[in-house]
């Protein structure tokens, strides 16, 4: 392998001390709800695109989406069975400022009659105030088998045996 490969990076100023959070928060690549922060793919910034015409071509999606930057791939995934388009299509750019250009300029125009929807397609949700998010920061007793309380369904032993002597279930169903 050659030592003098370069990886192609976005440049990102580091945090610095002297900007607000606020500030900060402006400079992420976020959704247009500015709820949620994008998250880079390996290879570059991937965008989606939803309410596709079923008649749409990879021809029609680059010519749209074309002008905002360098396409650098386009998944249209179609449907097995009627061989149309899903309704919704891929868009990797290689630079977040691309990225942001293709979701500002083509949300909400339109695409073979039907108007698209288009923002980033992978994020990591804000997080939640007064602290930091994850397992660590739970508040409560842990419930055990790492479910995160939420209810499972139960197996056909769980319910026999809660079963009351009568024949009836002690549980509504």
């Amino acid at each position: 392998m050659a030592d003098d490969a370069q990886m192609e990076v976005d440049s990102v100023a580091p945090p610095s001390p002297n900007r607000s959070r606020q500030q900060q928060h402006q400079d992420e690549a976020r959704t247009k709800d500015g709820g949620a922060v994008a998250v880079r793919s390996i290879e570059g910034w991937i965008i989606i695109a939803t309410n596709v015409h079923e008649e749409a071509t990879e021809e029609d999606v680059t010519d749209l989406f074309g002008e905002f930057g360098e396409i650098k791939n386009l998944h249209l995934n179609l449907d097995r069975r009627t061989g149309y388009v899903k309704g919704y299509v891929l868009i990797e750019y290689s630079t977040v400022s691309d990225a942001r250009a293709a979701i500002e300029g083509a949300d909400g125009k339109k695409l073979l009659d039907q108007t698209i929807t288009v923002d980033y397609a992978f994020v990591r949700p804000p997080p939640k105030e007064g602290g930091r998010g994850g397992a660590g920061a739970r508040s409560g007793p842990r419930r055990g088998g790492g479910g995160g309380g939420r209810n499972r369904s139960r197996s056909p032993e769980d319910r026999a045996r809660s079963r009351s002597p009568d024949g009836r279930g002690s549980d509504v169903e």
